[in-house]
């Protein structure tokens, strides 16, 4: 069943097994005779607001996965698909919650034999003496074999210049990627224009990443959308005062350009803030209807005092 790993003091190492019972592609497949095909895809990627494009690549390669079948049955040539990705896009945007994601759609489409997610940074590659990075790399792609293995903020890899242990950790990734493609992934990410610049330090970086994908910031009305469906995941409901407040205080964080804004982070922080505040408000009543339990008011948004939300 389900192991997870949480190491957490000079570097981080999250691992998450899924359900070794989970149904395979050709289940799949027999659920969804004579439906969409992609049904499940839409089903597996429906709590994701917006990100079309990811939606897309992920159905393009699961419908290359079903036509290599039918070319192997019918005796043709059946092209294994390389899956590392890197993904671009500004803090809160749901890079790490797609990666996560993807490792239990590749698994249950049979790309992956495990389908766990680790997640690493870079103290988890780097070594500070000669060898031990290469060492600690392989290591970690070792651990990684039959799932997939993110890189937040992969640039950092090569934050040291030239004679930084950082890049010894970026070939031995390249080499890898190389050889372990048919049951691993790497996927990097980080912000858009450092990444840009950190596929430039090696040659063949770039072109083992087939897909590269941009994470672009929310529009104001899917961060509304969000802030919704974290509110009933919680098993509440921002009122409408609450909305309209929310709604205007976004409107100005878009428009201005020297915002340090976390996107969907920011929303979490907002409404786990106002539960909070809620929570507060009504111990001083001593009647608490249901309703009252449930409903998020404008005054539990404290939007003026950010400090206390972020």
């Amino acid at each position: 069943m389900g192991t997870q790993r949480i190491h957490h003091k000079n570097g981080k190492i999250n691992i998450v097994l899924q359900d070794n019972h989970a149904a395979k592609l050709d289940n799949v497949q027999q659920e969804y005779i004579g439906k969409d095909p992609f049904a499940h895809i839409d089903q597996e990627l429906s709590n994701f607001v917006g990100m079309d494009n990811l939606k897309q690549k992920i159905k393009e390669i699961y419908a290359s996965i079903v036509i290599n079948e039918k070319r192997t049955q019918m005796g043709l040539t059946n092209t294994k698909q390389v899956l590392h990705m890197l993904f671009k896009g500004n803090p809160g945007t749901g890079k790490t919650t797609v990666a996560r994601k993807l490792a239990k759609i590749y698994f249950d489409m049979n790309l992956l034999s495990k389908g766990h997610f680790i997640e690493a940074e870079r103290a988890d590659l780097v070594g500070e003496y000669i060898g031990q990075t290469a060492q600690k790399t392989r290591a970690l792609i070792q651990k990684s074999m039959g799932g997939i293995l993110f890189i937040d903020e992969a640039y950092s890899l090569a934050r040291g210049g030239e004679r930084d242990f950082g890049k010894e950790a970026i070939d031995t990734l390249v080499k890898h990627m190389e050889d372990n493609g048919d049951d691993f992934v790497l996927i990097l990410a980080g912000y858009p224009y450092e990444m840009d610049r950190f596929l430039t330090l090696n040659p063949g970086l770039k072109s083992r990443f087939p897909f590269i994908l941009e994470f672009p910031d929310y529009e104001v009305d899917q961060l509304l959308e969000i802030s919704r469906r974290m509110a009933s995941d919680r098993e509440y409901q921002l009122s409408k005062d609450a909305e309209w407040k929310l709604r205007n205080y976004l409107y100005k964080q878009k428009n201005n350009i020297n915002r340090n804004f976390s996107n969907a982070r920011f929303i979490r922080n907002v409404i786990e803030h106002a539960i909070r505040m809620q929570a507060v408000r009504l111990l001083y009543k001593d009647n608490i209807s249901p309703d009252e339990l449930i409903v998020l008011t404008g005054n539990d948004l404290k939007l003026d005092d950010i400090d206390s939300i972020l």
